[in-house]
């Protein structure tokens, strides 16, 4: 009954394809079981609630909202924070951006003025000079929204230093900061901090239960009362108010209680996977760049073309350019299965 092994076609699979594919554990399933229910909508689901408790608690932030996905999270932080016809700044590559088919100006009806980076690092002086006061022609800037640990930066971490100058800088212009911190855990592990020490400097936070943490679904946007009053009405708005959605609630405990240590794991293995493979024939991986549970790895040919060999070896990846794959681990890859990939690699460049 709570078996999560793969079916048996691909039961052998190594699959790196993202942090998103692990299934619930026992544990987890025991826990829906178990977990008494209400209707969240009518707010009486105490599951959710404590859900809820727990997260804001560990992030340092007064509320909680339990929403169906990240991507939800963040379009709901960008309604609740902005006006439409308001500015946000927002790192070029950004999930927020890249990634939520067009969020930002559908939902929020916000203008996004980018901003460069060094893997989602942005220089904050840089981004002091983007900051738009309101006028005639002007759209005024009302948010800055960050990325840690940076999805297309490969898992890569913003120092303490650079979320401390952001903070100083929203502080001056009156400007709030959001943080899509789908993987805040991986970058409080990763720093070894905390994950307070990174949420202190934000003013809202939305995080993810179902990528290393290993929940099936769910994402918490955290931060004052009165905001998150303000997403709860825009999360009925979107469709994403859910009933007994204490089932779901109960994983996402185990999440928060049991399973942000071992994201360390998950940090040595992407890390092994680096140094093994880092000066094969044909491919090359900037150590720099493996700060977290990702590798990126630089293909002289086709990333496409490696991906498909590396799928009949029975490795699954993703391309993220055409000449780079990425590597994300995660629970559900032990440690025989981190070899495995290692020697799919070696295998392809020996036959190069």
């Amino acid at each position: 009954m709570y078996s999560s092994s793969f079916p048996a076609t691909i039961q052998n699979l190594v699959d790196l394809r993202s942090d998103t594919v692990t299934r619930p554990n026992k544990e987890m399933f025991e826990a829906m079981l178990a977990a008494p229910l209400g209707d969240d909508v009518l707010g009486d689901d105490p599951t959710v609630q404590k859900l809820e408790d727990l997260a804001a608690d560990m992030v340092g932030k007064e509320a909680a909202l339990f929403v169906p996905s990240g991507t939800m999270g963040n379009q709901i932080a960008l309604a609740s924070h902005c006006k439409p016809g308001d500015a946000i700044l927002i790192e070029e590559e950004a999930h927020i951006l890249y990634y939520e088919v067009g969020g930002p100006a559908l939902i929020a009806g916000v203008v996004s003025w980018t901003i460069p980076s060094v893997r989602g690092v942005m220089d904050p002086p840089y981004l002091e000079k983007r900051i738009l006061k309101a006028n005639l022609h002007t759209p005024g800037t009302s948010l800055i929204c960050l990325e840690n640990t940076h999805n297309r930066g490969g898992g890569s971490i913003i120092p303490l230093e650079a979320m401390s100058a952001y903070r100083e800088i929203a502080d001056r212009h009156g400007v709030a900061i959001h943080l899509d911190g789908a993987r805040v855990f991986n970058a409080a592990v990763g720093l070894g901090v905390d994950v307070r020490e990174i949420t202190r400097h934000v003013d809202t936070v939305n995080f993810c239960l179902s990528k290393g943490l290993r929940s099936p679904i769910g994402s918490l946007l955290c931060g004052p009362s009165e905001f998150i009053d303000r997403a709860r009405i825009w999360r009925k708005r979107l469709g994403g108010g859910m009933r007994q959605a204490g089932i779901l609630a109960a994983c996402g405990i185990i999440s928060l209680t049991a399973n942000v240590d071992r994201l360390a794991e998950d940090h040595r293995r992407a890390k092994k996977i680096a140094d093994a493979i880092g000066s094969l024939k044909g491919i090359s991986v900037d150590p720099a760049t493996v700060q977290t549970n990702m590798v990126l790895v630089n293909t002289e040919s086709s990333a496409a073309e490696w991906q498909t060999k590396l799928g009949e070896l029975g490795v699954l990846c993703f391309p993220v350019a055409s000449n780079r794959l990425r590597l994300v681990l995660h629970a559900d890859i032990d440690e025989s299965q981190t070899d495995r990939a290692i020697e799919a690699f070696q295998t392809l460049a020996q036959a190069s």
